[in-house]
């Protein structure tokens, strides 16, 4: 079925342009054969009206060859004689409704004035096909556009749904490459911390595993993942390791599952690692308008070099946040003396 027989607006839109065509048609007739607006009207508006039903057929004309694909002079064939076919059959519509007009016309001669039009009305519905032919093909060439944009934001989205992906499982093998590295230690030292470390960190996979393929979560839920990951890390730290996290206001806004969980393993393991003393590590958020707010901050000891390691964490947030966010978030990371500081920067929105 043509498109615009679904859509009532577009369809009453269409019959109002060919209501303009068969005013255009009347004064025309008006002008050219000296007749009365009454009776050019009365042939105007009538046959334009049916002419517009029989001009939607250049859509599927249009449709069924292509401009790309087809030959130039196989185009042009068929549209003049699609062009041609389409008048005649307005001509005879026009013959029919002639017939009904001439029996009740009550001027003199009105009937041969009106049987003296057929020439005229065949070369107008010819041009009229024709534009609306040209209409046909602007049209189709814009749906084919925006269906290859549609495809072309498909695959966009399908990619950065891959990379986000990619970017998440990175995360597990790391950490838990870490976590193993430090049960290891402790199993000598620290058999009962072992045990216990080993009982949080199935705690907090199980956790992790819960959320499953959500593509966002609370930050609230968020920051309770981080405090069971500090909860882990206090077995080998002990009152070493300090935390203060809080989500103020904006604890009910969505964010990527896991997104501070390398930001607070960064700083512990390229900053307070490396403190005798150990320190604080604060975690807190704000929203500002539409924007939400997270900052991390951390003693480091500003005269000792950073890990190897120490920017693959926080280029696997920074990425993750380009891939949901674009250039509407960022990430950046800077020394001021001995404290470090992580900042994100990413729209704010609520969980529903």
């Amino acid at each position: 079925m043509h498109p615009l027989l679904l859509r009532r607006r577009q369809f009453g839109l269409y019959l109002f342009l060919w209501l303009l065509v068969g005013a255009l048609l009347a004064a025309l007739l008006v002008g050219q054969r000296g007749l009365s607006w009454v009776v050019a009207g009365a042939v105007a508006l009538p046959l334009a009206t049916a002419y517009s039903f029989v001009c939607l057929s250049a859509w599927y004309v249009a449709r069924g060859m292509p401009l790309t694909g087809t030959g130039t002079l196989r185009i042009l064939v068929t549209a003049l004689a699609a062009a041609v076919l389409s008048s005649a059959i307005w001509l005879l519509i026009a013959r029919a409704w002639f017939s009904v007009l001439s029996r009740r016309l009550s001027a003199p001669g009105g009937a041969d004035a009106i049987h003296g039009l057929q020439p005229l009305l065949f070369g107008f519905g010819l041009l009229l096909y024709l534009l609306s032919l040209a209409v046909s093909y602007v049209l189709a060439a814009f749906e084919a556009s925006q269906e290859a944009e549609r495809r072309g934001l498909t695959v966009q989205v399908l990619a950065r749904e891959a990379e986000l992906r990619s970017l998440r499982a990175q995360i597990d093998p790391h950490f838990l490459f870490n976590s193993l590295h430090s049960i290891s230690a402790l199993t000598t030292a620290d058999p009962a911390g072992a045990r216990r470390m080993c009982l949080l960190l199935g705690d907090f996979l199980r956790e992790t595993l819960a959320l499953g393929g959500e593509a966002y979560i609370p930050l609230a839920r968020e920051l309770a993942l981080i405090d069971r990951f500090l909860a882990i890390e206090r077995v080998r730290f002990g009152d070493r390791l300090r935390t203060e996290i809080s989500a103020g206001d904006a604890g009910s806004c969505r964010v990527p599952p896991l997104l501070l969980q390398p930001v607070v393993e960064n700083a512990i393991t390229h900053g307070l690692a490396h403190l005798i003393e150990g320190g604080l590590l604060r975690v807190w958020a704000e929203r500002t308008d539409a924007l939400l707010l997270i900052r991390a901050e951390n003693p480091c000891d500003p005269d000792g070099p950073r890990g190897a390691g120490a920017g693959v964490g926080l280029a696997n947030v920074r990425a993750r946040l380009r891939a949901v966010h674009g250039q509407a978030a960022s990430l950046t990371a800077e020394a001021r003396g001995s404290t470090w500081r992580v900042e994100i920067v990413m729209p704010a929105i609520e969980a529903t």
